[in-house]
């Protein structure tokens, strides 16, 4: 499922939805003069061809994503990982048309798994939380999922246990080199270490805020804040395996108390507050195809800063800062290839070389 934002299926969609009031896609209007000048270059690249390449330069670092996770998973990392097909629910069969152009380019691109097709009775009884609006189905075979707070938790954790030191409360300001090598920091906040502010490497990894750092180490590609929102609700019996509907961009993903309900890209400044409409929005959305669940039930309502580029590529290698890298932009696929991102950026800098998966992400660009 890992494809570049910008597409043309994506700017129709766009256009059309962004003054519903409802839509899954949303530019807050305090936001549209700032958010301006990176809309339109996201919409200068929203062409076949530069998707298509945009998929060519994923497919190395997305067939490493698996066995990365799988590396992360072990001694002192205790995060479980599931194996599951994602089940994939449309109202008609004509409605899942661009997604099988979707998968059929990127298994043109190199990654391997499985398309199953679902009558309406075989979608409900493998996804016995749609109601009848749910008509036909794809079954995406060979994936996993994990519960995200719980994996970064359990990574941080084997992080300290082997002896490396995390720490909150401090604000980075600026980066700069240091005669002889290495990157200094300007730190604010509750940084205390031996040598306060001076490392070997940086790596610049802040998410939608990485622009704040990384231009002055020359990243020209602006990263914009793409905000995600999800929550938790109970429901009647579990849910199997993950879930997602297209027509409404809602994916849903199985938790211990029922399912996580995640949706909607909203193009604002990263800190602003989280907005209990677009919460709202998504149940309401979510409700036609899962008359059966209580939505009243919700809980954890959470908001995050999807990095978006205006090309769609991640920033990921080597700055104009010695010693210090960028490892951001991922839009939507952070957690996807996070683990496969970190696995081939420490070679680029512990042995020098760029791996060739890394060479179209270049921060420099």
């Amino acid at each position: 499922m890992v494809t570049p934002l910008p597409e043309p299926s994506v700017l129709r969609y766009g256009l059309a939805s962004l003054f519903r009031p409802d839509s899954p896609f949303r530019i807050a209007p305090a936001s549209l003069l700032a958010t301006a000048p990176f809309l339109a270059a996201f919409a200068a690249h929203c062409t076949s061809r530069q998707w298509r390449a945009g998929l060519s330069a994923y497919g190395p670092l997305s067939a490493l994503a698996l066995e990365s996770y799988e590396a992360l998973a072990t001694g002192e990392n205790t995060a479980t990982i599931e194996d599951a097909a994602m089940s994939i629910a449309f109202e008609s069969p004509d409605q899942a048309e661009l997604l099988r152009h979707e998968l059929q380019a990127v298994a043109d691109a190199g990654l391997t798994f499985t398309v199953d097709e679902l009558s309406a009775t075989e979608l409900r009884r493998e996804q016995p939380l749609l109601g009848p609006r749910a008509q036909y189905g794809l079954r995406i075979g060979g994936q996993k999922f994990v519960q995200p707070l719980e994996f970064v938790r359990s990574v941080a954790s084997a992080v300290q246990a082997r002896g490396g030191k995390l720490v909150t409360g401090a604000e980075v300001m600026a980066v700069s080199g240091r005669t002889g090598g290495g990157a200094r920091l300007d730190v604010r906040g509750t940084f205390r270490s031996p040598a306060p502010a001076d490392f070997d490497v940086c790596v610049l990894a802040n998410g939608a805020w990485l622009s704040r750092l990384a231009r002055d180490a020359g990243v020209r590609t602006t990263v914009a804040a793409g905000r995600g929102y999800s929550f938790t609700v109970r429901t009647p019996e579990p849910l199997r395996q993950p879930l997602y509907i297209p027509s409404i961009r809602v994916a849903c993903t199985p938790t211990s108390s029922g399912m996580r309900v995640a949706g909607t890209m909203e193009f604002r400044k990263p800190d602003d507050p989280l907005d209990e409409r677009r919460i709202s929005a998504i149940a309401r959305s979510a409700r036609g195809f899962m008359p059966r669940v209580d939505w009243t039930t919700s809980s954890g309502a959470w908001v995050g800063s999807r990095p978006v580029t205006p090309d769609g590529l991640a920033v990921i290698g080597r700055t104009n800062i010695a010693d210090t890298f960028a490892a951001g932009g991922h839009g939507m696929w952070g957690m996807t290839l996070g683990p496969a991102t970190g696995r081939l950026l420490s070679q680029f800098i512990s042995t020098g070389n760029c791996p060739q998966a890394l060479i179209p992400f270049d921060p420099l660009r």
